[in-house]
């Protein structure tokens, strides 16, 4: 009987998603595991896996199509059934041949890909089409990566476990690093008119979907009031200056942010919290959310754990999550399960803002941009450095005294910098 493949929930706050392109077709060989079709979800672009050996028989509906969670996308079963009423796909002799293999291939257990091993021979090397990207945007040799996939498949954990060093021919060991931007990433859809037209429509994409309905969810009934402090940023930036020319990996301003704020979340517990409508849930780690502009709109990587990791790990870490999330390329785990936010648009030449709140966090932190101003210092007038900072609250959470001692601790934090390095 045929398998039925429906649109899976891919992420924990999903509720449809659009099938961007179909990787298997009618009469194609499926084993289990293999990429059956790429799914863009509210927060990424994800590979839908087959979870049946069979043929793909037939698909129920056609690349670009939007379907809730839980609809028929296509039907796997033996070769020549009939589903939905119509007629099985035919297979080619080449395709029965793959089908007889896939069938062997589920009936044995799965083998890893050994380390350092060829793929075997008058076979392929099996790895996910995002861990070879990532691989080969790392420099990593996936024939030196252990598979933990399906049947041995290479896939995104193994590759981030891998690491980026890697041996060169010489024997040396090479390190792949990307160069830090000198100007931020602006990104911005794509939108023409038509010649002669007086406005275009774009449909709604499924994180722009998510995006307004969170927006929803957080400004109308979240009562939320706001705490602006100002911090003098001189020393940091010479500790920035002094960290950077050791030539170890570059941090950025909006790094010292987080690690600062990680921190101070540490000490003031009451902030690090979900409002969670008949309780309020404190949390014991401290994982740091970072809005981070993609194409059409915006997602929150998680820095996970930011008060036990050093400034290098912090930057190295959140490069990397911004990277992949404005490639689309994130993993559920990584956007997920933060315990209060950061959004920076200081880049932007934007002073001060106010952020709306990411629920059910209860609070998030906006960050203007660094200026020299002309203040009194130790009795003198004199140029420094200054940086604008507003808390959004949820009154449910934090109250007034809670979240002003919290940005009290912050501003500290941030103008004694070489707290945050004992």
């Amino acid at each position: 009987m045929a398998t039925t493949v429906v649109m899976e929930a891919l992420s924990p706050t999903m509720e449809e998603g659009r099938l961007v392109e179909w990787k298997k077709q009618p009469g194609d060989a499926v084993a289990v595991g293999d990429i059956l079709a790429e799914v863009e979800t509210d927060k990424a672009v994800m590979e839908l896996v087959a979870r049946a050996a069979g043929t793909l028989l037939k698909h129920a509906v056609a690349a670009g199509t939007t379907v809730p969670v839980g609809q028929a996308l296509a039907y796997v079963g033996a070769a020549g059934e009939v589903v939905e009423g119509g007629p099985a796909a035919q297979t080619t002799p080449a395709a029965q041949g793959a089908q007889a293999a896939a069938n062997g291939r589920e009936k044995a257990p799965p083998t890893p890909v050994a380390a350092a091993a060829a793929p075997p021979a008058g076979g392929r090397l099996k790895a996910s089409p995002l861990a070879r990207k990532i691989a080969a945007d790392r420099g990593l040799d996936l024939q030196a990566v252990t598979g933990t996939g399906p049947e041995g498949r290479i896939v995104l954990r193994d590759v981030e476990t891998a690491g980026a060093r890697q041996p060169t021919a010489g024997g040396r060991q090479a390190t792949t690093t990307a160069p830090a931007p000198s100007r931020p990433q602006v990104v911005t859809p794509a939108l023409t008119v038509a010649p002669g037209a007086a406005f275009t429509d774009v449909p709604l994409t499924q994180i722009r979907k998510t995006i307004s309905k969170r927006l929803a969810q957080s400004i109308g009934p979240i009562p939320t009031f706001y705490l602006t402090a100002e911090a003098d940023m001189t020393r940091a930036a010479e500790a920035r200056e002094g960290l950077n020319a050791l030539g170890e990996g570059k941090v950025s301003f909006n790094d010292i942010v987080i690690k600062a704020t990680a921190l101070a979340l540490r000490q003031h517990p009451a902030c690090n919290a979900w409002w969670q409508e008949d309780r309020i849930r404190y949390w014991a780690d401290v994982h740091v959310a970072m809005a981070v502009a993609v194409e059409d709109g915006l997602i929150t990587p998680i820095i996970r754990h930011a008060d036990r990791k050093t400034l290098r790990e912090i930057g190295a870490e959140a490069k990397d999550l911004a990277l992949r999330a404005r490639e689309r390329k994130l993993m559920p785990e990584e956007y997920t399960g933060g315990t209060f936010s950061v959004s920076n648009l200081g880049m932007f030449d934007i002073d001060e803002f106010t952020a709306i709140i990411n629920p059910p966090e209860a609070g998030i932190l906006a960050v203007g941009r660094i200026a020299d101003q002309a203040v009194a210092h130790e009795g003198q007038l004199a140029i420094r450095k200054r940086l604008r900072l507003t808390m959004s609250c949820d009154h449910r959470v934090i109250d007034g005294a809670t979240g002003a001692q919290f940005l009290r601790t912050l501003v500290r934090m941030l103008e004694n910098p070489l707290g945050m390095v004992w």
